[in-house]
C-alpha cells in the first residue's frame, strides 16, 4: 500500500535565522504526523547543507528544487545530482511550472533532468500541469499526459517505481485559487489511469501529490481523495504551524 508524502517547496525565500526557526519548529510537532506520511522539505540548494545538519537525527527528508540534466562539467550556475546526493538529499523537484514557464524548461529537457536525479539515486518529484488557458481549452489531459510521455520516451515505464508525481494546476500555485477537490482527482486519476495502462503495479503503488495553494483548512479534504496521496507545498511550508497541519492532515 502506498503512503502518504508532504514536501515543503521553499521557492526563493529563507535566510540562515528562519531556517533554523523553521526546523526547530517543524521537529517539535512532528508527533501530530502519522508515520506513514513523509515529510520532506525542499530549501534553495545553497542552504541545503545547513538544512541536512538541522535534520540529523529527525524523520524529516531533504529534498532539492531542481537538478542539472548533466552530471558534471562546463555548466555554470548549475547543480548536479551527485553533489546534492552528498548532503542526503533523497528527493529532487524537477519540472516545476516556475521552471517550465519562466526559465523554459522543455518536457524534453525535464525528461533528463528526471533521469539525472535517478542517476545519482535520487528520487525525482515530477510536476505536471496545466495553464489557466490550456484548461480553459479542454487541454488537461493533453497537456499532463505530453508531459508525462516525454519522460516515459526517455525513461520508460519502470522508472516511476523510484518516482513521485506532482500534479499543479499552474492556475492555482500561488493565486490563492485551488482546484476542488473533485478537480483535483480527477486529473490525478488520469495521471494514475495512464500510467496503469502501460504498468498496473507501478500505477497502483506510485505517489500522486496535488500541488496548488494546499493550506491547513482544505488539505484534509484534498488529501481525502482517492487518488491524492500527499501535497507540494509551497508558501504555506515557510510556516511551521501551518505546515504541520498540512502533513497531519495525510492519511
Amino acid at each position: 500500500m502506498r503512503g502518504m508524502l508532504v514536501a515543503g517547496n521553499w521557492k526563493m525565500n529563507a535566510s540562515l535565522q528562519s531556517i533554523e526557526t523553521l526546523i526547530n519548529g517543524i521537529k517539535q510537532g512532528l508527533e501530530s504526523v502519522s508515520e506513514n506520511c513523509g515529510v520532506v522539505v525542499c530549501p534553495p540548494s545553497i542552504y541545503i547543507s545547513k538544512v541536512n545538519e538541522l535534520t540529523q537525527g529527525s524523520r524529516i527528508l531533504l529534498g532539492a528544487q531542481n537538478v542539472c540534466e548533466e552530471d558534471k562539467g562546463a555548466f555554470t550556475g548549475e547543480v548536479a545530482g551527485t553533489m546534492i546526493k552528498e548532503f542526503n538529499c533523497t528527493y529532487a523537484i524537477v519540472g516545476h511550472s516556475e521552471r517550465r514557464n519562466i526559465y523554459r524548461e522543455t518536457d524534453e529537457l525535464v525528461a533528463k533532468r528526471f533521469a539525472a536525479a535517478r542517476r545519482a539515486g535520487i528520487i525525482p518529484i515530477l510536476c505536471v500541469g496545466e495553464l489557466l488557458e490550456e484548461r480553459e481549452a479542454g487541454n488537461t489531459e493533453d497537456i499532463v499526459g505530453k508531459q508525462l510521455d516525454a519522460v516515459l520516451a526517455l525513461e520508460g515505464i519502470d522508472a516511476f517505481a523510484d518516482a513521485v508525481i506532482a500534479y499543479e494546476p499552474v492556475w492555482a500555485i500561488g493565486t490563492g485559487k485551488t482546484a476542488t477537490p473533485d478537480q483535483a482527482q480527477e486529473v490525478h486519476a488520469f495521471i494514475r489511469s495512464k500510467l496503469a495502462g502501460i504498468s498496473k503495479d507501478i500505477a497502483n503503488n506510485i505517489i500522486l501529490q496535488y500541488g496548488g495553494s494546499v493550506n491547513g483548512a482544505n488539505a484534509e479534504e484534498l488529501f481525502a481523495m482517492e487518488d491524492i496521496d500527499g501535497g507540494l507545498i509551497g508558501g504555506a511550508a515557510l510556516k511551521a504551524e501551518e505546515f504541520l497541519k498540512i502533513c497531519a492532515a495525510g492519511k
